[in-house]
């Protein structure tokens, strides 16, 4: 009897083994599918959420600021796989204008193959070759006659990258009067000639996280949630004076302006369920 005793719990052991040497994964990834991932763009000032129209915002400067307005493109976008590969969004399909006064506007949802996604790649604004090409050709988000309507200049035959528009008070005058201030952030280097050039290109790690994007998850797939923080359009590289420059179009200091929101993107985390 104990040696069938010894003889069973030797097989129950060679099963048990066999067991833990079986590593196929139970959720295996097949590039041929495609899932869905979300961007959401959640738009703050600092450690606060942006509400439109709040007088409470304080730039690095000390002075008082409300936001009525912000709006910027998003463009261009590419997946990065944890495997070393890209999956570039086609281009035509990759055109989002991102509205605060708009929820459904700060979630792009994007159709990708399946894979482990471990960051993305997007442009702030809008690439020169659509900013060229003819009107009748630019449709749907790049429409400025409709989605992008008051996000291009006519008289400037290009697209507003950032607007950003609202009032402020400085709080060393004598007189707490507030004032306007306008930033229309465009310029994509110019057609014929070089002028500004205000495209920025946005690179982002998840870090330890994963975007893990499965056809049988269907739309329900992972929301890569990134903060945008408002007001480091005032304060990053440089500190924006209000009252110095409270009007920003298309003139040479745009480029502060652009480099400061080139670093208002974050991401805080990702979700997968």
């Amino acid at each position: 009897m104990k040696k069938l005793f010894m003889i069973g719990l030797g097989a129950l052991l060679f099963v048990t083994a066999c067991k833990k040497e079986d590593t196929t994964p139970s959720n295996p990834i097949n590039p041929n599918n495609k899932g869905y991932i979300t961007l959401e763009y959640d738009n703050r000032v600092g450690d606060l959420g942006l509400v439109l129209d709040s007088p409470f915002y304080t730039n690095a400067l000390g002075q008082n600021f409300s936001i009525t307005k912000f709006n910027y493109f998003i463009s261009n976008i590419e997946l990065l796989n944890e495997d070393g590969s890209t999956y570039v969004v086609p281009q035509d399909s990759s055109y989002f204008l991102v509205q605060e006064s708009d929820a459904e506007t700060q979630e792009i949802m994007i159709r990708v193959p399946e894979g482990n996604y471990s960051g993305v790649k997007f442009v702030v604004g809008i690439d020169s070759l659509r900013n060229t090409k003819p009107l009748n050709e630019r449709t749907g988000t790049l429409d400025p006659a409709g989605t992008a309507a008051g996000m291009y200049w006519t008289w400037n035959s290009g697209y507003i990258f950032l607007k950003m528009e609202g009032n402020y008070n400085d709080p060393n005058d004598t007189v707490l009067t507030r004032q306007d201030y306008l930033y229309h952030i465009g310029g994509f280097g110019g057609f014929t000639s070089p002028t500004i050039n205000n495209i920025k290109n946005i690179n982002m790690s998840f870090g330890t996280d994963r975007a893990e994007v499965r056809q049988s998850k269907g739309i329900a797939g992972p929301n890569v949630h990134m903060y945008v923080d408002a007001g480091k359009v005032l304060s990053n590289s440089t500190n924006v004076n209000f009252n110095e420059n409270p009007m920003v179009m298309f003139a040479p200091y745009s480029t502060t302006i652009a480099n400061n929101y080139a670093g208002m993107f974050s991401v805080n985390h990702v979700h997968n369920d």
